[in-house]
């Protein structure tokens, strides 16, 4: 197992356990915060994956990727600032 395998499986776990802070909660900003870390570690599985297989379009990929993250994130977090007040 190279190392760059070895650094998908360990991202895997730390997937995992931040899964669990999402679960476990206790307010809703700790939930939003463990579901961006999911968000940023997936993005670096994605890069990693596209290094060991030799394919550059995944890049764009893990690009697009983070766009979506960070605007579903503000505007998930704005939602809740609001109280579900959308308007």
């Amino acid at each position: 197992m190279t190392f760059l395998e070895t650094t998908l499986f360990v991202i895997a776990i730390y997937i995992t356990l931040v899964l669990v802070r999402v679960i476990l909660g206790p307010t809703i900003w700790d939930r939003l915060l463990g579901l961006n870390a999911i968000s940023a570690k997936i993005i670096m599985s994605i890069v990693i994956f596209s290094i060991i297989t030799e394919q550059p379009y995944l890049l764009d990929v893990a690009l697009v990727y983070a766009l979506l993250g960070f605007i579903g994130t503000v505007l998930i977090a704005r939602f809740i600032e609001k109280k579900g007040d959308i308007s």
